[in-house]
């Protein structure tokens, strides 16, 4: 396991499934985790802090980022990992649902990457994860504005990991493929049945998968690494 004892991390969308994945393996290498989300967290335990927090909302960013300056005086990791899912095509979709599922998983990671910048800049350090998805880099049927939106995480993410790297600062994206989570349990049959049946590996994974992943993106093992988009898929996007 990597050891990240002293360094200072914030996870979003930490209730359940990669989220709740992540903080856990973060706090269990050692970070001082602060994880956030709109519904109740109260199972991650006592050794992680965790806070109420609507991704879409600067006043609140702005509110978390500075309960962590004035409690640890620093920042040192980021994981966006907040995020909604939809499946209706471009010519049923409403400019509601657009505007939920962009604000969410696109206008919130730009949030959670300006007020970090705002710590990890002047530290001159700091390392960035946003999880994306697999249907950032590929197309399937219907998910018109989630794709939009984790695409847009994937070329957000470069341009960060090129604007920051002189500082200090890595950004990189990790792309899950079909994860068992709340979210992908709750999807059809068929829509499961399809993703599995397009994975090389002919199974799903689990939510310590990506966490694993963030770890070492996280660590000093991964320093001279910025700007990569990491499968986590089962071989998906090597079709």
């Amino acid at each position: 396991m990597d050891d990240l004892t002293g360094r200072v991390a914030l996870v979003t969308g930490a209730a359940q499934g990669i989220g709740h994945a992540v903080a856990t393996a973060l706090a269990d290498a050692g970070a001082a985790v602060t994880a956030t989300d709109v519904r109740d967290q109260s199972d991650l335990g006592d050794h992680i802090r965790t806070r109420s927090h609507d991704v879409t909302d600067a006043a609140q960013w702005t509110a978390v980022v500075d309960e962590i300056e004035a409690e640890h005086g620093r920042l040192d990791i980021l994981v966006n990992n907040a995020g909604v899912s939809g499946y209706d095509h471009l010519h049923e979709l409403s400019l509601k649902e657009w505007h939920r599922i962009v604000g969410v998983n696109q206008t919130g990671v730009l949030l959670g990457m300006r007020q970090a910048l705002r710590l990890m800049r002047p530290q001159r350090s700091g390392a960035i994860v946003n999880i994306a998805s697999i249907c950032g880099a590929a197309s399937v049927a219907g998910v018109a504005a989630y794709h939009a939106s984790k695409h847009a995480v994937l070329t957000m993410t470069k341009n960060a990991a090129v604007s920051y790297a002189r500082e200090g600062i890595r950004a990189n994206a990790v792309l899950p493929g079909w994860i068992r989570t709340p979210l992908t349990v709750g999807q059809t049959d068929e829509l499961n049945a399809a993703f599995l049946d397009a994975t090389p590996m002919g199974t799903g994974g689990e939510p310590t998968d990506i966490a694993d992943a963030v770890c070492f993106l996280v660590s000093d093992r991964a320093r001279f690494v910025t700007g990569v988009d990491l499968p986590v898929d089962g071989g998906y996007l090597a079709r």
